[in-house]
């Protein structure tokens, strides 16, 4: 896995014991902070004037606005991304301690871990990269998602998967635990860009989860005039014949009447509407780590569109 132990989502830190015996006492806070401990605590409150408050149990842990994310100082991340903390697990690390307050004060920065892990992911990821990722929030463009420490990065739509989707929240939802692959690094706007379906597994990959004869669940993804596309898995949807009373989203029960590598096709029967989908179904990976220089979906005895990605 090419990521770093050290610049981990945020949500991940709260339950390691050296988090949790530094966060037990003054001296505990006091090494961290000669240190360069990463933290993480539940901020529990923002001020009106957007400072957000930590209960650190035998003290209140203090994070200045200009210290609650990145480019907030300079204009160039809205306020949101403070208010939107309260609630949530938040990284930090300890820039002083106040004893002698009452009750004693802890100054925490967010910015300041968040500053390291861009400056490591920046000068460490490559495209293939494979990572560890945590979504934050969905647009129809595509999903957010952290990538160490609160730092964002962004998963188009197009990227999520192999099946085509109306939104992101159709593949995963705010919170979930996903892997990535790094699509590309722009060091120059400190920016990195993610994509996804690489690591859903290939065309061949997924039809071997299948038999013809089985019955299994889909999901309605596009209603055509010639037929149905129900999607089986998120890298593998087949065609069924026209059927009224059909929409995107809908849970089906399909019979696979035949699966076609030459064709790169799966043809299907619907045999029973089962409902609305509820949640996404968490994501079956065939690849978790390492690095990918090429991955080509379409099967070697296929003719027909060729899906490929080139990781350069």
């Amino acid at each position: 896995m090419k990521t770093s132990e050290c610049y981990l989502p945020e949500g991940s830190y709260a339950a390691l014991p050296a988090v949790r015996q530094a966060l037990a006492s003054s001296e505990g806070l006091r090494r961290a902070q000669e240190e360069g401990m990463i933290l993480e605590a539940v901020a529990q409150r923002c001020t009106a004037a957007h400072d957000l408050l930590f209960d650190l149990g035998f003290a209140l842990g203090i994070m200045p606005r200009a210290c609650c994310a990145l480019g907030v100082a300079e204009g160039d991340t809205r306020e949101i991304a403070i208010l939107s903390r309260v609630g949530k697990p938040t990284c930090f690390a300890v820039t002083g301690v106040e004893e002698d307050a009452d009750p004693p004060a802890v100054w925490l920065s967010r910015t300041i871990v968040q500053q390291r892990a861009q400056d490591w992911l920046l000068d460490t990821l490559r495209p293939g990269d494979v990572i560890p990722a945590a979504v934050t929030h969905l647009e129809p463009f595509g999903a957010f998602v952290d990538i160490g420490c609160g730092v964002a990065s962004l998963i188009g739509i197009e990227n999520l998967s192999v099946s085509r989707i109306f939104h992101p929240r159709d593949r995963l939802c705010v919170g979930q635990r996903i892997y990535a692959a790094v699509r590309a690094v722009d060091r120059e706007a400190r920016r990195i860009s993610l994509t996804h379906r690489e690591l859903l597994g290939t065309w061949e990959q997924n039809a071997a989860l299948f038999s013809p004869g089985e019955t299994v669940r889909g999901v309605v993804r596009s209603v055509e005039p010639y037929g149905v596309f129900i999607e089986l898995a998120p890298n593998l949807s087949g065609l069924a014949e026209p059927r009224e009373g059909l929409a995107p989203g809908t849970v089906v029960s399909v019979y696979i009447k035949s699966i076609l590598p030459e064709r790169m096709k799966v043809k299907l029967a619907v045999i029973d509407v089962l409902g609305p989908q509820t949640a996404p179904p968490p994501p079956q990976y065939f690849i978790t780590e390492g690095h990918i220089d090429e991955w080509v979906y379409t099967p070697a005895c296929c003719g027909r569109k060729y899906i490929q990605t080139v990781f350069d």
